[in-house]
């Protein structure tokens, strides 16, 4: 099968950690390659953000990346790029007049615009992955929502008339259903992580506190203000004998640029807890699975979280996670097996949930090997590349049968 990719502002070549840069680029990496390695033909379009960029580059697990040019060559924000679709659609367009794809699969609200420009013509299947929705945006960030006017409208738009919409979690079909889009055109395909890289280590690898020193909690990701840090560093000042590790933002040298850090960074000087958390910045990828393991806990606090990969690396490492009630934590948690799930923008709650489990490691063992089996069981990427097989077919054959038809 011929596949094509659109992710116009997240490519599956960028480093991790940025503003813009997190788990949709490596659901596009890994999907596209494992159903390389399956024998289709993959290509991911993507947005030129620098003019040294080559047109095509071959990614290391198979399929190719194809930056497109719309806008202007240099690093531009997402929210920005709204304008620049429609020359990214009229490229898709041309690009494929002369190698048409079976399917495409597009990935966030602009690039299902761009995806549906450039098919249109060409009458491909388009499936639709949001990765987050507006809505859901709007509603917990209200004034600072940097979103396009446009998103909401667009995206209930795309979900109308797309051939089918590949939701990341339930929570999702709920919200697209209030949208209007029914859920007969969703199915639901979740994030996966990759079992190899993380992974329990051996017994000499735990670290385990001796009489004085701290418990280890960690938090990883982007470091912007919706992933919730806060809450971690608030309950922290009710969790004795207890660090706070986060993971994630600009390189070490450059956190005393990052408005995050220094805003986090005071709210522990009042709280009391400064001695106790620690901004590590950017984490070499190949190191996160020895430093999840490090932990004994890892805290997944975000405000709202369309999936979140975080606590699928943690449960593939071992490691039990306390996660906010929201989003695709409800589908990836499973609370009182493998972690815990807490009310979100409720410190309290989360520190008490810490404590409990911080003072019983058999407990935190259990839910770290319950952890890994649910994991293995569902969130592999070949059980994700399945789901999304599945709806490529379902949406090639059931366009044929529509054409002919027609």
């Amino acid at each position: 099968m011929r596949i094509a990719m659109v992710s116009e502002h997240a490519s599956p070549l960028a480093a991790l950690g940025g503003p813009d840069a997190g788990g949709q680029n490596v659901y596009v990496a890994r999907l596209t390659e494992e159903l390389a390695r399956r024998g289709h033909d993959v290509t991911v379009y993507t947005r030129r953000d620098s003019a040294e960029l080559p047109v095509r580059v071959p990614l290391p697990g198979g399929g190719v990346v194809e930056h497109v040019p719309a806008g202007p060559a240099a690093s531009l924000p997402k929210d920005d790029l709204f304008e620049h679709m429609p020359g990214f659609g009229a490229y898709l367009a041309r690009a494929w007049d002369r190698d048409r794809p079976d399917v495409v699969h597009a990935h966030f609200w602009m690039s299902g615009m761009a995806a549906q420009i450039g098919a249109h013509p060409h009458a491909v299947p388009v499936v639709q992955t949001y990765h987050a929705l507006g809505t859901v945006k709007r509603r917990h960030q209200g004034r600072r929502d940097t979103s396009p006017y446009e998103r909401i409208g667009v995206e209930r738009q795309l979900g109308r008339t797309c051939h089918r919409v590949l939701a990341t979690c339930t929570d999702e079909v709920y919200e697209l259903a209030d949208m209007g889009v029914p859920p007969r055109q969703v199915s639901v395909v979740p994030c996966g992580v990759d079992v190899e890289h993380f992974r329990p280590g051996t017994e000499r690898d735990r670290r385990v506190p001796g009489r004085h020193a701290r418990h280890r909690l960690l938090a990883c990701g982007r470091l912007v203000r919706r992933k919730g840090y806060d809450q971690a560093i608030r309950a922290l000042a009710r969790v004795p004998r207890a660090e706070l590790l986060i993971a994630g933002g600009p390189p070490p040298g450059l956190l005393d640029t990052e408005p995050e850090a220094e805003r986090l960074l005071r709210l522990a000087e009042r709280h009391g807890v400064a001695d106790r958390v620690r901004l590590l910045g950017a984490v070499d990828p190949a190191r996160m699975p020895a430093l999840m393991r490090s932990a004994d806990l890892v805290l997944c606090t975000p405000v709202y979280e369309p999936f979140g990969i975080v606590p699928l690396e943690a449960m593939a490492c071992g490691v039990p996670v306390v996660a906010t009630d929201v989003g695709g934590h409800r589908d990836s948690v499973a609370d009182g097996v493998t972690g815990r799930l807490v009310p979100q923008g409720d410190p309290g709650a989360l520190a008490a949930v810490t404590r409990e489990l911080l003072a019983d490691p058999g407990l935190r063992h259990r839910y770290g090997d319950a952890g890994r089996e649910r994991v293995l069981a569902r969130f592999t990427w070949q059980r994700v590349a399945d789901g999304a097989e599945q709806v490529y077919r379902h949406s090639t054959v059931g366009h044929a049968m529509s054409t002919e038809v027609a």
